[in-house]
């Protein structure tokens, strides 16, 4: 099944020349969409990925990717 992967470029929390790779390695055939997602409230406090319909916040985007896992679709 397809993962639906997005990242906000906008976020201060996370950088897109790391944590892009890094969810491309995580699940490679999932294409990552990067912009602005509209969520700049927690965007300006926390890391964050929109994984397959859910908000997963965290202190870094390590640890962020952590979060993701259960709800990666395998």
């Amino acid at each position: 099944m397809a993962n639906d992967i997005m990242v906000c470029d906008k976020c201060k929390h996370m950088k897109m020349k790391s944590i892009v790779p890094k969810l491309q390695k995580l699940v490679p055939d999932t294409e990552v969409r990067v912009g602005c997602k509209s969520y700049c409230g927690p965007c300006a406090r926390y890391a964050f990925i929109f994984v397959n319909g859910r908000y997963i916040k965290a202190a870094s985007e390590d640890e962020a990717i952590e979060k993701i896992l259960p709800f990666i679709k395998k």
